[in-house]
């Protein structure tokens, strides 16, 4: 089989690309390793950003929808000391850039705007070869393949389309998340919610965080963030929800029990996030008839950029395919021209910003950027 354009991971950038060239009226074929877009939990809330995922979601032609899926209020931020004391608040008055949807349901919106096929789901990929003339084959777990004009890497963080252009393998940061939820915050978990607020709760140390997120429904979303060799995990019995949480909470000893309860009262299993990143800067020599978006390309740590970087990457690279109808090199060309530098940029503000939050200073480095900080008298 064969086709023009394939883009290999149905995540919000694969499907914004994908959008775009349907926009333009032009077909693409996107592969997803899930087996439907039920198959798993989407992750949580995203700040979609005035600067690139706005903007991407407007050359896709669904702001309005997107604007429909805002839950307000949830871009109010708070900073606690490990004590529980606030050091920084902020409220959400509507007039920020960066409104605050489920993940999920923007995938959703994204994936009901494409036709009918578009998305061929259970189809993970394993490798991708060149056929020569720009010309690629992707193979598949179930023993397929697929030829394509123009083979797009929007695979995230380990895609199986960025051997044909870099040697880079992802390095882990030195920080792991771990994600839980409590669910029915403000009857179950009032302690713990009040502390939350109505949108982001930052509680950080040297080393470590509790940082919680109040999504819908009243649910609280925590990503524990500790700086630890990842083998640290290694005797952590995760199949023991329990225990796993009592020990993943001995990191927190001391802490304020409302900020703690985010671990121990949990109503999930703790899930291992481990971090990784690609080099800052991360890039390579054009190759004909392949590129990459998103975590693919510029995969870096956590800034909240990613989503929308990855959205961006999409737009862009939809528009410029529009723009040099019959000459794909060149179109692939400019993008690649100006992804490199945006990915570099906001790799290197991700950076920044896990030193503010983690760093021996956390969190004074954070609250001295937000204008203020807890040891001026």
């Amino acid at each position: 089989m064969t086709t023009d354009v394939t883009i290999i991971g149905a995540g919000l950038g694969g499907l914004v690309l994908a959008r775009v060239l349907h926009v333009h009226g032009i077909t693409a074929a996107v592969y997803e390793a899930e087996a439907s877009p039920t198959a798993r939990a989407q992750g949580g809330m995203l700040d979609i950003h005035d600067h690139d995922g706005q903007p991407a979601l407007r050359a896709a032609g669904l702001y309005d929808e997107f604007r429909a899926l805002v839950l307000e209020g949830r871009q109010a931020l708070r900073i606690l000391d490990r004590d529980g004391t606030v050091l920084f608040e902020e409220a959400d008055d509507g007039t920020g850039g960066r409104p605050e949807v489920q993940r999920g349901e923007l995938r959703r919106l994204l994936l009901d705007s494409l036709p009918a096929g578009t998305v061929r789901w259970g189809r993970k990929a394993v490798g991708a070869r060149g056929l020569g003339d720009g010309r690629h084959e992707v193979s598949f777990a179930d023993g397929a393949t697929v030829t394509t004009n123009l083979l797009v890497g929007a695979d995230g963080a380990w895609s199986r389309v960025r051997p044909l252009l870099s040697a880079a393998v992802p390095e882990y940061t030195g920080t792991t998340y771990v994600e839980t939820y409590l669910f029915d915050g403000g009857t179950r978990h009032p302690a713990a919610a009040k502390a939350v607020g109505g949108g982001s709760l930052l509680a950080l140390a040297p080393g470590k965080a509790i940082q919680a997120h109040r999504e819908e429904g009243d649910t609280l979303h925590t990503y524990v963030a500790l700086t630890v060799p990842q083998d640290r995990f290694a005797a952590v019995d995760l199949t023991d929800a329990a225990g796993a949480r009592a020990r993943i909470a001995e990191e927190f000893d001391g802490w304020a029990p409302e900020l703690t309860a985010l671990i121990t009262d949990a109503d999930t299993g703790p899930v291992l996030r481990p971090l990784f990143t690609l080099p800052v800067g991360h890039r390579w020599d054009r190759v004909p008839g392949v590129t990459l978006l998103g975590d693919a390309a510029h995969l870096s740590v956590p800034n909240g950029e990613g989503a929308n970087l990855a959205m961006y990457d999409g737009a862009e690279l939809g528009r410029v395919l529009a723009a040099y109808p019959g000459d794909m090199e060149a179109a692939l060309t400019a993008y690649e021209r100006d992804m490199f530098p945006r990915g570099a940029r906001a790799a290197a503000d991700g950076t920044r910003l896990h030193e503010l939050m983690f760093g021996a200073d956390a969190p004074h480095g954070l609250l001295t950027a937000f204008g203020g900080d807890d040891r001026t008298p």
